[in-house]
């Protein structure tokens, strides 16, 4: 019964049809081919919408929405000044500023492609002003705007949660370091790249001391409200006083006063297109949402994930070639499906096989994510690569080429994940 239904898949999925409809309808299949079998269609469609009464899920458009104010609100910028100030007339220092700017937005955003949009908007016409190679600035923003999903909040590690029942804040909590480590490879390939290749110095400099002139008081004070989100958010989840949903809900409500009261970046005018905006970006995830529980169902019901869990098993014995063979195939996932569908598909039948072998739900959402991640920036999908090319005009293939290096600095880091578990499990209090 497997056979036919992931046949069906492939198919549907190499002809283009949606995501959400090809869940749909496969999961309809083993019904098709057996009345008898004990998921029919009236159980599959209340499946659909039981599946998302979740009150995790709560915290996806609550984020998503949060995001979007923020980006509204230019706090991309605010922050990235108070990075400038401070290391922007070292080596590399404006793209290193980008990448930390990037770390900070994804604390705020939960998505890649917003932090990538939100970032490059900014900093791509900076960096080039002066004077770094447009096709370098804009490889680096959308490899450092995959940050956005590692650092938490992040929208995939909730729906990793989700289709593990896996805890989110634990998993939050876990992605700090990883981030960090993953930002910190960044830069140092940023310092390279600018030691080989130069630096403006003289226009660098003017634009620092511009931003200098300001006073460190003034670069601060209205910088302070954008840097304090994060630590509001992760702090009150870390500190245990909130879960991640609550902490989803204060972040729209601090998003909203920063921008709407302190800032005044943003006007009451702007929230009916804002809404709109998150509407628009949660709505597709909630389509897949629904169509992931029913397939979910079927899997567990027809033992799909301890069949293929056993067949792998027993192919691939020893536990660093299973998990190599596993980071591989994820990166492979990561170039031809998007993260949120790809999570939804592979992580009830992964997680069960990377279990035998002791490898615990919250280190292997990392290790999934981070995986997933490095799609962002790998054609023919790669997110990231379309977002930035937008807005600067470059061909996504140029920024690929230029990303190569940039991906290749993240899969080392992702091999030191998977293989020094403390990296994620040490935070959380799981080692």
């Amino acid at each position: 019964m497997l056979t036919p239904v992931f046949l069906a898949m492939i198919v549907l999925l190499l002809i283009a049809v949606p995501i959400s409809v090809v869940l749909a309808m496969i999961s309809f299949i083993p019904t098709f081919l057996n009345p008898h079998f004990a998921a029919d269609a009236v159980f599959l469609l209340r499946q659909m919408v039981t599946g998302i009464n979740s009150n995790p899920l709560l915290a996806i458009p609550m984020f998503v929405f949060s995001g979007v104010v923020m980006a509204r609100g230019g706090i991309s910028k605010k922050i990235f000044n108070i990075f400038s100030y401070f290391i922007g007339d070292k080596t590399a220092g404006m793209p290193c500023a980008v990448v930390i700017t990037c770390l900070f937005y994804g604390a705020i955003s939960g998505s890649g492609p917003a932090t990538t949009a939100a970032v490059g908007s900014m900093t791509i016409p900076i960096l080039v002003a002066m004077g770094y190679d447009l096709p370098f600035c804009t490889a680096l923003v959308a490899v450092s705007g995959s940050l956005g999903i590692i650092i938490p909040p992040s929208i995939p590690f909730i729906l990793y949660c989700m289709a593990t029942s896996s805890s989110v804040g634990s998993l939050f909590i876990a992605g700090v370091l990883p981030g960090i480590l993953v930002g910190s490879a960044l830069m140092l390939y940023c310092i390279f790249y600018c030691r080989k290749h130069g630096e403006d110095k003289e226009k660098i400099r003017e634009t620092v001391q511009q931003l200098r002139s300001q006073g460190l008081w003034n670069v601060f004070k209205d910088s302070f409200w954008a840097l304090l989100s994060p630590v509001i958010i992760l702090g009150g989840i870390y500190g245990g006083f909130v879960t991640p949903t609550e902490a989803a809900v204060i972040s729209v409500v601090y998003a909203l006063i920063v921008s709407l009261f302190i800032y005044r970046s943003a006007k009451f005018s702007d929230l009916p297109r804002i809404i709109q905006e998150s509407i628009g970006t949660y709505a597709p995830i909630l389509f897949i949402l629904c169509s992931a529980s029913a397939f979910g169902k079927v899997l567990t019901m027809t033992q799909a994930p301890q069949v293929i869990a056993s067949t792998i098993g027993s192919i691939f014995t020893n536990k660093i070639v299973l998990l190599l063979v596993i980071n591989i195939f994820l990166l492979f996932v990561g170039m031809v499906m998007d993260t949120g569908p790809a999570i939804l598909i592979l992580a009830p039948i992964l997680q069960p096989i990377v279990a035998v072998v002791g490898i615990h739900p919250i280190h292997f959402g990392v290790i999934m994510i981070c995986n997933l991640a490095i799609g962002y920036v790998t054609p023919p999908i790669g997110n990231n690569l379309y977002v930035a090319s937008t807005l600067t005009k470059v061909p996504v293939m140029s920024i690929a080429k230029k990303a190569v290096p940039f991906a290749l600095v993240f899969f080392v880091i992702q091999l030191i994940i998977t293989f020094v578990p403390p990296v994620s499990l040490l935070l959380p209090g799981l080692t």
